[in-house]
């Protein structure tokens, strides 16, 4: 008989503190290797948060020139150490990832709180070994892609929220997380407009992440990020209203939002004149099951293609 990895014991798994020393990684690095999907963990059922099976630490403590290599996927770097990688000057590498050829995988504000993108080192050789991009990194760039530079286009806040929704996804265990983490890079305005009942509201920013964590809750630090985190442009915002509306009919198939239960009132006193009238009884009130709902297809999975003009 098959056994239910969502419950095993916690002998048979770690936490994630555990987990990055035991393969090598520090902490940041470890959370980077989960959201590319190169360490499987398990949600905690006991606490809550996820942990990482026994099994998958074994698995890559014996991959070779462990735990290089694994170090080498999750290694991420900054615009001038990118432009080193990809043997361009700074100034051209930052031109690429505003038109988004380049994706940013992470970010971090700095004490000035400015945005510093970081990007996969692997990713970035590979653009540059490939002879088709050989032109964007040594001539002038096209006239049309500088003109939408100078006209201030910069995809990278839009290319990240796109590889974060896979990140989200990935971790989704059911319908009801999976249109969370869409909902996660919509405003609140624009969910209330979807998803006008408010228990079913409340249910799904149950399941809704916040952005990264970036200083303490409602600093200058944590607007900016949740600034970051949410669609800005119209067709941005129009495939993810698409994406919830597709999840939420998947989710409400699975199971509908919970709400409270419609109490009997009580029948009115009824005024007995003689022993012949009938005292009146409460009658109790079903609750309607919801009608069964078209079943959509999964939201697309996945690392995105990058969003270039």
């Amino acid at each position: 008989m098959p056994t239910d990895t969502t419950t095993k014991p916690h002998h048979l798994s770690c936490a994630p503190s555990r987990a990055a020393r035991e393969l090598g990684l520090r902490r940041g690095e470890f959370d980077l290797a989960v959201h590319l999907g190169h360490i499987r963990t398990l949600p905690d059922e006991g606490g809550g948060g996820r942990r990482v099976p026994r099994s998958e630490i074994d698995r890559l403590s014996a991959g070779e020139d462990f735990p290089d290599s694994l170090r080498r996927r999750v290694k991420a770097v900054g615009a001038t150490e990118g432009a080193a990688v990809m043997d361009v000057p700074p100034g051209r590498f930052t031109r690429l990832a505003r038109l988004g050829l380049v994706v940013p995988v992470t970010f971090y504000l700095n004490r000035y709180r400015t945005v510093v993108w970081q990007y996969l080192a692997e990713e970035l050789r590979q653009f540059a070994a490939d002879e088709k991009n050989l032109r964007l990194l040594r001539d002038r760039m096209p006239e049309g892609l500088r003109g939408q530079l100078e006209a201030g286009l910069d995809l990278r806040p839009r290319n990240w929220r796109g590889r974060h929704l896979g990140f989200l996804l990935r971790q989704a265990e059911e319908p009801w997380e999976q249109a969370g983490a869409v909902a996660a890079f919509l405003d609140p305005v624009q969910i209330a407009e979807l998803v006008p009942d408010p228990y079913e509201r409340s249910h799904l920013n149950r399941f809704r992440p916040g952005p990264p964590s970036h200083g303490a809750p409602g600093s200058p630090a944590a607007h900016l990020a949740e600034r970051i985190m949410t669609a800005d442009s119209p067709d941005e915002i129009g495939w993810l209203r698409a994406d919830l509306t597709r999840t939420l009919e998947e989710a409400r198939e699975h199971r509908p939002a919970p709400r409270p239960r419609p109490t009997a009132q009580p029948a009115p006193a009824v005024a007995h004149r003689d022993s012949s009238v009938e005292t009146s009884r409460d009658v109790p009130v079903s609750e309607e099951p919801l009608p069964p709902r078209k079943r959509l297809g999964w939201l697309r999975r996945g690392k995105p293609r990058p969003t270039t003009p």
